[in-house]
């Protein structure tokens, strides 16, 4: 319920004290809205019972005009120091760490370290992060070469950066003259037994059921 207005307006603005915002706001068309408002709320069980209780906040909306809607924030920030335009673009800021957070995970495996060695899991925490660094440097590349109007959404750029992968390896490879040895060659030296004194276990079945000659 909104308590007071923290914002004046010229004209004839809709009053909105004693309403509730989501009444509202599909009937304004100001810039911003800025409200203190007061949130109903159960408090944690105790002794069997939860207890009603209420707390103010500050309510901010920022009109979206492509949409015609708000993007409604929630805050504790004081309106003397933050306007509504600071607070939109603090929450943005905060919405670009979950979605790389959340994109880390996703797409570079960030949570999924099957391994109790620390060192391993810091080799896997940089190949992650610098897999990220690759991939924004090469999607900044490609937004400067592709039409102005064209939108790549971040995480939809980072599962074709990674499917395409290989390929990038590939490409950056001969780009820096650094030429893959034929793909037999690379077969036999990564296939063929190290130790040659240590026979392989089937060469050690093989001889142990093989009959003997007689003298």
């Amino acid at each position: 319920v909104i308590t007071a207005e923290l914002r004046e307006w010229r004209g004839r603005a809709i009053p909105l004290e004693g309403k509730q915002i989501h009444d509202v706001v599909d009937d304004l068309s100001r810039k911003y809205i800025d409200v203190e408002v007061e949130a109903e709320f159960k408090r944690g069980q105790y002794e069997g019972t939860r207890s009603l209780d209420t707390k103010r906040f500050r309510v901010v909306g920022v009109r979206n005009e492509d949409a015609d809607d708000y993007h409604l924030y929630i805050t504790n920030l004081p309106r003397e120091e933050f306007l509504p335009a600071d607070l939109a673009t603090l929450y943005r800021c905060r919405w670009e760490v979950e979605t790389l957070f959340r994109e880390l995970k996703t797409q570079y495996e960030l949570d999924e370290f099957d391994t109790n060695n620390p060192d391993v899991v810091k080799i896997l925490l940089y190949a992650a992060l610098l897999s990220l660094l690759v991939s924004r440097e090469l999607l900044d590349l490609v937004t400067e070469q592709a039409d102005d109007e064209i939108v790549f959404p971040p995480e939809r750029w980072a599962a074709t950066f990674r499917s395409h992968a290989q390929l990038i390896l590939h490409e950056l490879g001969e780009y820096l003259g650094y030429s893959p040895p034929p793909l037999l060659e690379r077969l036999i030296e990564d296939a063929q037994k190290i130790h040659q004194q240590r026979p392989i276990l089937q060469e050690t079945l093989a001889t142990a059921t093989q009959p003997r000659c007689e003298s």
